[in-house]
């Protein structure tokens, strides 16, 4: 299907095939896919909004920042958050630094000071080191991007909370795990962790979350 990584049956495969515990995940969900997102600073923004919060509270806030901004689809050009004033922003949900880096953030892309195309040609490294230089933006929200953006392959984004979490519960019978644990326990996943990353959310929660 067009609206999903070459790579995605492939993925499912060596997965099924390497790791018990996803072959059954897999077989659980197979209607869940990751779906692309073009733009590149819908994708960002999104990812800085839901920052340490929970997937519900990030889409509502989401959605009340695309209605502020007088956007009618889940697409928000950076000039129009630019016009929107901080004050409105937070009213949204958004913390203060939050909204300031969202607004610093269309400034950036308003400015062409970032740019996607250019961003879509790094490797995997590189990607993480041009967008962590910017306000607000750390290695969880770069990982968002390789994953939901540009649909890198093999992230496997350790800073988060949700697939420490389902690692916990589906390897280690919920017991809390130091991360090079973790990280042993995704090894097997490689070149395809971004699959196995959703794969664990799913395990989570079955509704997939989108930045």
């Amino acid at each position: 299907m067009a609206d999903l990584p070459h790579y995605w049956g492939e993925a499912v495969q060596h997965l099924s095939r390497r790791d018990k515990v996803l072959a059954k995940i897999i077989a659980a969900y197979p209607e869940v896919k990751l779906r692309l997102k073009k733009d590149a600073f819908t994708t960002l923004a999104r990812a800085i909004a839901g920052q340490q919060i929970s997937v519900k509270a990030a889409d509502t806030i989401w959605g009340r920042l695309v209605t502020a901004a007088d956007g009618h689809t889940a697409k928000i050009r950076p000039q129009k958050i630019i016009a929107t004033p901080v004050k409105k922003l937070r009213a949204c949900g958004l913390s203060e630094r939050k909204a300031e880096y969202i607004r610093d953030l269309a400034a950036h892309f308003a400015e062409k000071k970032i740019s996607a195309a250019k961003l879509s040609r790094l490797a995997d490294h590189e990607v993480k080191a041009e967008l962590v230089a910017l306000r607000g933006i750390g290695p969880w929200t770069a990982d968002m991007y390789l994953m939901f953006n540009l649909w890198r392959p093999d992230v496997l984004p350790l800073g988060d909370v949700g697939l420490i979490r389902a690692v916990e519960l589906n390897y280690f019978k919920g017991k809390k795990m130091p991360l090079k644990k973790i990280r042993a326990a995704a090894e097997p996943w490689s070149p395809f962790s971004t699959v196995a990353t959703w794969y664990l959310w799913r395990s989570l929660d079955p509704i997939p979350v989108e930045y």
